[in-house]
């Protein structure tokens, strides 16, 4: 197993962030769910939803496993990478 540099895993940490945001956008949205609504549902703000559907502010495993529970998805769909 090779050592991922600082700079790689910045990338991988970021493609992550990435991924994570869009699976949360895409489930979200494929259930009728706005960004307001399920914001309410985690007890955040609509911002704090928004920057995290962009990948712009990261995420906790709490914050994302209530996002899951909220969505009604097995967290595993949350963090999918294909």
């Amino acid at each position: 197993m090779s050592d991922f540099s600082k700079e790689e895993q910045a990338k991988f940490g970021r493609e992550v962030s990435i991924r994570i945001g869009q699976n949360i956008r895409v489930l979200r949205e494929s259930k009728g769910i706005t960004q307001t609504e399920l914001a309410n549902r985690i007890y955040s703000d609509r911002q704090y939803l928004y920057k995290i559907e962009k990948a712009k502010v990261g995420i906790s495993i709490i914050k994302l496993a209530i996002i899951a529970k909220a969505l009604d998805v097995p967290m595993e769909e949350l963090v999918k990478m294909d």
